[in-house]
């Protein structure tokens, strides 16, 4: 598991290659480094290309397979024109001086007036700033298969106790219940469904994002590993290790009914060409309606010398602009990071993750993912993620003794 100070670590020694490999770059290229592999991800990624091509750019793409992008976090060593970093990695980099400043463009083209504040905590440093987010995604939903879901004449979850009825009625059909991957960071998406399902949004942020001990302690807590315990009951036995977009491939084709994951998700649907209503449907996990736990993919902008930085502003321009927030996030699943773009070209489940977000943002219920470095930092974050993993896979037999591993983990990690 990577933690805050290997990071750290990775970043002062990767210092010391900056210079060379730069001012080697052609000034009209932008080289990206990205975690976007999978069908769905890169036809998304694609219109940027296109974009910064029309421009006159070359785009030199350097990707890193895994999903969950753990790889590029550290792979900064020569940097890129930017790189796509998530949550607290980008404050990371920013505090240790690896990225570079765009205000100038974010002022005039007013990002603090369209982004939400929640995001701009990433975005920005002390006033300057130095990333831009692409899109906004949420963890909390539920991706299911709808000709399955007419089969056995399933209906839409409300709570926690219809979605294990849902299970219930596949299981009893022959189909496999819950693709489920098992890697640890996709465990931490789907508990953080479960915590804020069991306990309230109120409840979540208290726990995960305040870490109030009382919380992390409580009886709430430890329902929310039993229930859990009980989602585990319904995924099949070959589920350890396997990728988030082989089990939504999955839900896809119909070999199983439901998925518990990101809204990127919904870029798997569409690289299919299924549609949304038709072939599959998306709900807000069980018991989480009216809330959103985000995470937002984000291109951090490294500190590139002079003869690079107009290669740099085109590229955040152009990952900024109205178009492109919303021809990507069409592909990718998500949602535009800009409040201000039309929901026009959207389908029911961008339609539905728009107003979310902006309905959660104004009652005070959009809040950060544990699982996805904006709750915490990664340190953190991986603590979490490595007490809800050993939990799931027998490491840890009771809930009880999970929450007292879970307050134990954390603390260590603070």
């Amino acid at each position: 598991m990577l933690n805050k100070s290997k990071l750290l670590g990775a970043v002062m020694l990767a210092a010391v290659g900056l210079d060379a490999s730069a001012h080697a770059a052609d000034v009209k290229e932008v080289q990206i480094l990205h975690f976007w592999t999978s069908g769905g991800e890169a036809a998304a990624l694609n219109v940027l290309k296109q974009d910064l091509a029309k421009q006159g750019y070359a785009w030199k793409d350097v990707p890193v397979a895994g999903g969950g992008g753990e790889g590029a976090m550290i792979a900064a060593g020569n940097p890129p024109t930017a790189s796509q970093i998530l949550g607290y990695f980008v404050i990371d980099y920013a505090e240790s001086g690896k990225l570079g400043d765009i205000t100038s463009l974010a002022t005039k083209e007013g990002w603090d007036k369209v982004v939400p504040k929640a995001l701009q905590k990433f975005t920005a440093t002390d006033g300057k700033w130095d990333a831009v987010p692409v899109n906004i995604h949420s963890v909390n939903w539920i991706w299911i298969n709808k000709a399955v879901m007419d089969k056995i004449g399933g209906t839409e979850p409300k709570n926690f106790d219809d979605f294990i009825a849902l299970l219930d009625k596949a299981k009893a059909a022959g189909v496999i219940p819950l693709a489920l991957g098992g890697q640890p960071w996709q465990e931490a998406v789907i508990f953080d469904s479960v915590v804020a399902s069991t306990g309230g949004i109120d409840f979540y942020k208290k726990a995960i994002v305040d870490l109030d001990e009382s919380a992390l302690k409580s009886d709430t807590m430890k329902k929310a590993f039993d229930n859990l315990a009980k989602l585990r009951g319904y995924a099949d036995p070959n589920y350890a290790g396997r990728d988030w977009n082989l089990a939504t491939a999955m839900v896809i084709k119909g070999d199983a009914l439901v998925q518990v994951m990101g809204d990127w998700a919904n870029g798997e649907f569409k690289a299919a060409n299924k549609e949304a209503g038709k072939d599959f449907l998306c709900y807000r996990f069980p018991g989480t309606d009216g809330a959103v736990i985000y995470n937002t993919d984000m291109f951090a902008m490294f500190d590139v010398p002079a003869d690079r930085k107009a290669a740099q502003l085109a590229m955040a321009d152009a990952a900024m602009s109205l178009s492109f927030q919303s021809a990507f996030n069409v592909l990718k699943g998500s949602v535009p990071a800009r409040m201000d773009v039309p929901d026009t070209a959207f389908d029911m489940c961008g339609k539905k993750g728009i107003a979310d977000v902006k309905a959660a943002d104004a009652a005070g219920k959009f809040v950060g993912s544990m699982a996805e470095n904006y709750a915490q930092p990664p340190a953190i974050a991986s603590a979490y993620q490595d007490v809800v993993t050993k939990f799931l896979h027998g490491g840890i037999k009771t809930s009880d003794s999970a929450v007292t591993e879970l307050v134990k983990a954390l603390n260590a990690a603070k």
